[in-house]
């Protein structure tokens, strides 16, 4: 068998919040993810009859599914991984809800997190996320120091943002995010800039940040296939947030479409593995 790359849809980025107040139902998003044919989708794995419901929508589409927690404790943990028991995911995305000032006072909750998921046999991935445990750069770097295997889910955006990268980015901050992606299992797609989370792939202008990401991309991509089984499924989510996360206009809506920009983003991640698949040389 050979590896893959399953690219899901986030159904929080299918949220509209636009000012005429109109929000499809999730019948509605679901139909949109199929017929554009993404692999799966990412959700919230936190309340039952959410999750019921979900599985109830997606019944025969064969979408797979990203559970999505937010644990501030180690049992907080248990329920996400019931419903993934009941409900299978490929993975459980865990974004550690504790902002600890210690790496010390970190580490018996990482641990005791990534017991709880070899016990149910389900991946969970630490998610690197502004407002969390991983939302600093070098602290996560320190966290990686003392559990050189800890499996992460890498949005590099909430980095970039926090450091305030100046462009063109340094190689030693290159390195950093390198050591990232050498530890990354999944990824959450979106580009920023040093100065926002979340900007508009499809403006010109934005094309160097763009460019940034798809070379940040494609070595973890790379990283990843070294280490990954022979059968092994890497999971690219799109995500492009809804408001405040997308830059909006006077009208207090998005600048740009942002489910064309999804399928945009979707297709350049396919090509950039597809340009995994050969030497180095060739590319």
């Amino acid at each position: 068998m050979m590896q893959k790359l399953l690219v899901f849809q986030s159904l929080w980025a299918m949220e509209r919040r636009h000012t005429d107040g109109h929000e499809r139902s999730l019948a509605e998003n679901i139909g949109m993810i199929v017929e554009a044919g993404f692999d799966g989708i990412s959700a919230h794995y936190t309340n039952r009859t959410d999750v019921v419901s979900l599985n109830e929508t997606i019944r025969g589409t064969g979408l797979k599914i990203e559970g999505v927690c937010f644990p501030r404790s180690i049992e907080d943990l248990r329920l996400p991984l019931d419903l993934a028991t009941e409900f299978p995911v490929s993975h459980i995305n865990l974004q550690p809800d504790v902002r600890l000032r210690r790496v010390e006072d970190c580490l018996p909750l990482l641990d005791g997190w990534m017991r709880l998921a070899e016990d149910a046999g389900i991946p969970v991935f630490i998610e690197t996320h502004r407002d969390r445990m991983t939302t600093d750069l070098f602290f996560t770097l320190d966290l990686l120091d003392r559990r050189p295997d800890l499996p992460l889910l890498a949005d590099l955006s909430h980095f970039l943002v926090g450091r305030e990268f100046a462009f063109p980015v340094e190689e030693e901050n290159h390195a950093l995010i390198r050591r990232i992606l050498d530890n990354a299992h999944a990824f959450h797609g979106r580009v920023a800039s040093r100065e926002q989370v979340q900007v508009e792939i499809a403006f010109p202008h934005h094309r160097p940040w763009l460019e940034l990401f798809l070379g940040w991309w494609e070595y973890g991509f790379d990283t990843w296939r070294s280490r990954a089984p022979e059968d092994g499924e890497l999971i690219f989510t799109c995500e492009l947030g809804p408001k405040p996360y997308a830059i909006t206009g006077r009208d207090g809506n998005d600048t740009t479409d942002r489910w064309a920009e999804a399928l945009m983003l979707r297709e350049m991640v396919r090509d950039l593995w597809d340009g995994t698949t050969k030497p180095t040389s060739e590319r």
